[in-house]
């Protein structure tokens, strides 16, 4: 009898613990994320949002027209929308000063990759020049947010940190 007093809970116990498990198994969570883990998607969103941001970060006096349309390509949601205002209120600035911007991506990671949705931490370097003008560089960090749209990676969502 003594036996089965113990072999009870012990039973109850070890049930508790395999709901438990299956659980934590079943539920969405960090087993949906496949930021590292799916090697050959998170290639493709990193190189995908580090290309398209050297190109809508990057302009020439003589190129706004390309810059503009990039950005119509690669961007979607909020970041369309910010970049839209900001390029309008820079675009004059661009041609008057005869302002030259290269940006280079120097390092970005995928944070988070579950869906058709990935979160990135990106650090930028820039060089501006005027025309006849020494160049300046300057560091910069964003967190971006991409969605998969037809295949592609668009950017929707910009913050600098």
């Amino acid at each position: 009898m003594k036996g089965v007093r113990w072999a009870l809970p012990g039973v109850l116990w070890l049930a508790a613990l395999g709901f438990g498990v299956a659980g934590l198994l079943g539920r969405p969570g960090p087993a949906a994320d496949r930021a590292v883990v799916d090697a050959p998607a998170t290639s493709q969103v990193n190189s995908q949002v580090d290309a398209a941001l050297a190109r809508i970060l990057s302009y020439t006096p003589q190129d706004t027209a390309a810059t503009a349309q990039a950005a119509h390509d690669l961007l979607s949601g909020t970041a369309s929308t910010q970049y839209q205002a900001l390029f309008a209120q820079v675009k004059g600035q661009i041609g008057t000063q005869r302002l030259t911007v290269a940006t280079q991506v120097t390092h970005s990671g995928v944070v988070s990759l579950t869906g058709d949705q990935a979160q990135l931490l990106v650090f930028v370097r820039q060089t501006a020049q005027r025309q006849g003008g020494a160049a300046s560089t300057v560091q910069g960090q964003l967190s971006v947010t991409a969605r998969l749209i037809d295949g592609h990676w668009r950017i929707s969502d910009m913050t600098e940190r």
